[in-house]
Parts: C-alpha cells; structure tokens; sequence
C-alpha cells in the first residue's frame, strides 16, 4: 500500500474525502472529477485505487489537488484478467479490499487531515461497510442515471421479475419513468447471464446495504431526470451532482480541471487529428465511439464502415488497438502523416481518421463536430449532453440501452438506430439504418437535424446551470460538503 495523501502539502480546515472507485475507466473518471469539485470547495480529497490500476492507466500530472492511495485488490499484476474467474476476482477484492481500505484510512487518524467521510462506487457496496465500522460519513456514488438505477431497485425488491419479456414490458410502469419498451430496459435483465457473478447481480448488490450510506450521489443533474428524482427523494438521501465533465466545459471554475484525467488506453497524439478538425466546416464531422469495453462483431464492424461511407461525412472514429484486425484493409491504410493512425481514402479524399484512443471532451467540444455515433455509455452521453452535441445511439451492453431511450424520446437529442431484426438484444444495423439515421441528424435540410441541435444546445446551457454559482448541483455539492466540514 502506498500513495501520495498528502501531495498538496495543505492543511485544510474543512473534512477529508476519501473516494474508493471500482477499478474501470467509466467509474474512476466520474468518481476522480467528484473530488476535483470537493478540492475545490476547501475539502482534502484522497483517491483510493488498485495497485494494478495505478500503474497501468495514464494519469494527468494536472490533478496535485488530488492525493492517489494505492492498495491492493490481490491482483497488482494482472489485474481482474488474472483472476481464474470473475467470482474469484470479486471475492478476493473484497476480503483484501477491505482490509487494505481500512488501513489507508487508518493512517490517516493521527495527522493534521484525518478521513472523515468515505464515497464508495455503488458496486463496491463493502466500502460501506468499512466506512460505518470506523464511524465515517458514507455516501454511495452512482455512475449511472437515476433512471437505471431505479429499475435495479425495483427488481431487488420483487417489483420487477426477471427476465423482463415483452408482455411484461408492455404493462409495466415504473414510478417516475417513461413507458419502456422491452428494447428500453439494460440488457442484463432481458438475456440473463448464465454463471455468476452476472452483471445483474453486481448491479442489484448496489442495493444490498443501502441504508449504510448517509447521501446517495448520482452523475446527473435533477433538471435532466426530475421526475424518478422526485420519487428517490422520497426513499433515500438523493442528491445530483453532475455533470462530472471537466469544469472547462462547463462552469471553467476549478483551476486547472481541463480533462478526465485517468485513461486506461494511451491517447493518440491531439495535435495531429486536432489539426486535421480544423480543416473541416463547423458541424461537418462525424465522432464515433464504442467506448473502453464493448465490441463490435466483424458483420456489424463492417455495416458501420459502409453506412459513414454512404453517409458521404468526414469523420473521426475510436477503434481500440485490438478490434482494428476486423477492419477491412482494402479500405484502410497507415496515415503518412502519424503511424499511430489509419485514414480511410475515397475517391482519393481522406474522408475519415482512425484513432485507437483520444481525447474525446477535445474532439466532442470542437465546433466541426456535428454528430456523436455513441454506444451510449453514461459518461458519454453525458459528455455530448455537456456540449451540445446530437447523437445517433447504438447501444451495445447494460444501461446503453436505457440511455438509448432518453436520447430519442425524452431528451430530443438523437436517433436510436434500429436493429434489423427487430430483437434490441441481438442481430445488427445495417449500412442503411445508418446512413439514414446519420443524414437526419447531420444534413441541414432535414427537420430533425434542427430539432436535435436546438435540444442539444438547451442541454448544453442546463448543464452549465447546474454546476454553475446556485446551479442545483452546485447547491447539493455545497450540502454535502457542510454536512462533512
């Protein structure tokens, strides 16, 4: 166990923050921005995260105001990947986890800033656990919306069975929810996995010791999901604090908080794709992204590629280093111009940039961006909604599918592409939904393409009210952070 708590060389008079993340780049990133804003209102904040993580994933040196604790998950050398099976991986992180955990804070209780409060990631409901035993302030930091989470709770409760089917979908309502199709709900509880520990069952544990948790804290903000935050406010101590994009974007008032700073993939180099942008006319270019986990078979890899080729856009495209052997290299070549890239030439024109990682908030905040091709991951979606960019949805995994809705239908902001079979849980989009959903969300003379850039913009602006000076988050921030002090 080691780290560098006390890196900023401050006293601070308000409390200590300790924050505990589950080791994944979708979870670390939010959790780590959360403490960026408590720094920033006076309160020490110490990062607590895997060996394993530390040493593999690229961290900003911007983030001094922020301490790094290490510990040991049992895997500092492998990680997750080095557990026989994941039922290992999380029984183990949790009987070393908590040990670990306990004696970070426990160094700290006879220093000038001992740890007064514990944010614990909701799948990682144990740090609770630890948190009360030492009579800390806990709070549960959910990384996905309020939306998701209420339908978790509902199946922990026996409100909801599972598998979810169609003719349960169709009758079903939800307090605070649209009505949900079967296409609607995560993925997790339509197809069941078959051997634990199944993502559903880590995502019901968020609920398993809920009443441990003095504040429930959700990447949100209450304008974007008021009607089911009504209905949590009425259970639980629920408080918005999002977005948790970089304050650049937003309110630009934490110093120095310009990017998500942990990646677990090496971004390419920003100056080359950025200049590459600026060559382009303002909401010209197409961004697309499957994000850090999902992937895509090679049949719909090569649908995606036809449909932006018909779609006739320029774009700029995240393929990770390990999915680009299902890229057709008839179409594709090494960049002359950086080797760490590929370009895909037609009609000898450089319409589109391969990248296997970049510096998305860079790319989705440049004014040539006109469209995010997202899988709807909740830190993504957030991001577009934080800049005002409209989005075609093509949910792979869990909750996407749910972002997916509130895209189109509640938001205004989007397209969900359709699959080809009709079935949300399996089969493909075909080139042609593509190309269709990418003209109408891009060309000036369709009618929506108004409509989701005008929605987009007053997302935009809500964001920006909400972690701004009397914002509903930046009230609930300083809520929590008098409740500690």
């Amino acid at each position: 166990m080691g780290g560098t708590g006390d890196n900023n060389g401050t006293v601070t008079t308000g409390g200590h923050v300790l924050l505990l993340a589950y080791p994944a780049q979708g979870h670390i990133n939010p959790i780590l921005q959360f403490a960026k804003r408590l720094a920033s209102k006076g309160l020490k904040t110490t990062l607590a995260t895997t060996v394993y993580l530390s040493n593999n994933m690229h961290l900003s040196s911007k983030d001094c105001k922020v301490g790094i604790e290490t510990f040991s998950d049992g895997f500092d050398q492998t990680g997750p990947a080095g557990a026989e099976t994941g039922v290992v991986y999380l029984r183990v992180f949790k009987q070393l986890g908590s040990q670990t955990l306990a004696n970070i804070i426990r160094k700290y209780d006879n220093t000038n800033n001992p740890i007064t409060c514990l944010v614990c990631d909701s799948i990682i409901p144990w740090g609770l656990d630890v948190g009360r035993e030492l009579g800390l302030v806990t709070a549960s930091f959910f990384t996905q919306t309020c939306s998701v989470s209420s339908i978790f709770y509902h199946i922990k409760q026996g409100n909801l069975s599972v598998p979810v089917e169609e003719s349960t979908a169709a009758v079903c309502h939800l307090p605070g929810l649209p009505q949900l199709a079967l296409q609607d709900f995560p993925s997790c509880v339509v197809v069941l996995e078959p051997t634990p520990p199944t993502s559903l069952n880590i995502l019901l544990g968020q609920f398993s010791n809920i009443e441990k948790a003095d504040w429930l804290l959700f990447n949100t903000f209450d304008q974007l999901e008021s009607q089911v935050l009504q209905w949590m406010g009425d259970l639980w101590r629920v408080r918005t604090i999002g977005p948790t994009t970089p304050s650049m974007y937003l309110d630009k008032r934490v110093e120095g908080d310009t990017e998500n700073s942990l990646n677990m993939f090496k971004p390419s180099d920003v100056s080359y794709y950025i200049k590459w942008l600026n060559t382009k006319e303002t909401g010209s270019v197409l961004y697309i992204s499957f994000g850090s986990i999902a992937e895509l078979g090679k049949e719909q890899m090569e649908e995606v590629i036809w449909g932006i080729k018909q779609s006739d856009k320029d774009f700029i495209w995240v393929v990770r280093e390990k999915e680009q052997s299902k890229l057709p290299t008839n179409l594709f070549s090494v960049d002359d111009d950086d080797e760490m890239m590929m370009m895909m030439m037609v009609n000898k024109k450089k319409q589109g940039l391969l990248v296997p990682w970049c510096s998305q908030l860079e790319v989705l905040g440049h004014e040539a961006i006109g469209c995010f091709l997202t899988h709807c991951g909740w830190n993504s979606t957030m991001e577009a909604l934080s800049l005002g960019v409209p989005m075609v949805a093509m949910p792979q995994i869990w909750d996407q599918f749910t972002n997916a809705k509130f895209v189109e239908d509640v938001w205004g902001v989007g397209i969900r592409a359709k699959i080809n079979d009709g079935d949300n849980k399996g089969g493909i989009v075909t080139r042609e939904e593509l190309e269709w959903c990418i003209r109408e969300v891009m060309d000036e003379d369709k009618k929506g393409m108004r409509k989701f850039k005008k929605n987009a913009s007053l997302w935009r602006e809500l964001a920006k009210d909400a972690v701004g000076v009397g914002g509903s988050s930046d009230l609930n921030i300083e809520e929590f952070v008098a409740s500690i002090s």
